[in-house]
């Protein structure tokens, strides 16, 4: 941890919580993640060894409870952990205003758009009958399933036993365009992302998400 010997509160807040990858556990805390993987499936990239550092270091800091479930360890945000809200907020709103958008040149992992996706599902909006939406996307090796019922939203590796009927096919870069708020599903549509099944459903799809939080953040007009 960096050492800036200053009495500012800012820059001793950043000694506490700056380090790389902090706020996004902070991050997957605030969406409802509490145990280790679950965290972990939300930053890919991270090892695990870093997350243990990173979450033992917001718990030094006040900012994150260990506890013993029935399950094993989870963790939870404290006054402190939740008061960070506002940061993560600041820090996605001005992403979105100000850095540039092109997925198509960025370095792009898909298991956090999906379990953005599963988080962000509009239960109200869904389908009587479960519905499993399969997700084909280009230069991944395996599928994913969305598992979409009343009672319980899951992000599968196979289909759970129900029945199949929409196929997402497409490249990354566009799934993130339309999910980030880039382009409009119809233009995403014109990007490659393709809905396949039963027109009804195909059509409803799209509504069945609240998008990505800040995807209403428009990009900054610049000089």
């Amino acid at each position: 941890m960096a050492d800036y010997g200053q009495f500012c509160s800012v820059a001793r807040a950043h000694e506490a919580i700056g380090g790389r990858w902090t706020l996004l556990v902070v991050r997957e805390l605030l969406c409802g993640s509490r145990r280790f993987n679950d965290i972990r499936r939300g930053i890919p990239r991270i090892s695990r060894t870093m997350l243990s550092e990173r979450l033992q270091a917001l718990a030094q800091a006040g900012a994150v409870l260990r506890i013993e479930g029935d399950h094993g360890p989870e963790y939870a945000l404290t006054g402190a952990g939740r008061e960070l809200m506002g940061i993560v907020s600041a820090l996605g709103t001005w992403g979105q205003r100000w850095l540039p958008r092109h997925a198509a040149d960025e370095d792009l992992d898909l298991e956090p758009v999906l379990v953005d996706m599963q988080r962000r599902v509009r239960v109200e909006a869904l389908p009587k009958e479960p519905v499993v939406v399969r997700f084909e996307i280009e230069g991944q090796r395996q599928p994913r399933f969305l598992l979409l019922k009343e009672a319980e939203v899951s992000l599968c590796t196979q289909n759970p036993g129900f029945p199949e009927p929409l196929r997402v096919r497409a490249r990354l870069p566009a799934l993130v365009a339309w999910w980030r708020g880039d382009v409009s599903f119809a233009e995403g549509q014109r990007m490659g992302l393709t809905v396949e099944g039963p027109r009804e459903l195909a059509k409803a799809f799209p509504h069945w998400f609240e998008r990505y939080l800040f995807a209403e953040v428009q990009p900054a007009a610049r000089p």
